[in-house]
């Protein structure tokens, strides 16, 4: 199986530390940067660990002031 693929807006200053935090579950994220647009990042998920990872999302925001917003995909017409 993918890895399904969701795009997110973070504050470059956060980059780092969102991609150490979800990294350091093995295998369940990886983090990329796309492009130049300062802050625009990828996030691979294994199959399976979705809501894991959103949930882990939703933490962050909460607890430690992560400021992340997930780009609605853009239909192909």
């Amino acid at each position: 199986m993918q890895s399904i693929r969701q795009v997110f807006i973070v504050d470059r200053e956060q980059i780092s530390y969102l991609r150490f935090t979800l990294e350091s579950y093995d295998g369940m994220a990886v983090v990329t940067t796309i492009g130049p647009d300062p802050g625009l990042i990828q996030i691979s998920i294994s199959p399976g660990c979705e809501a894991m990872v959103l949930e882990l999302l939703d933490s962050l925001k909460k607890d430690e002031g992560l400021r992340i917003k997930q780009v609605p995909k853009i239909k192909s017409t």
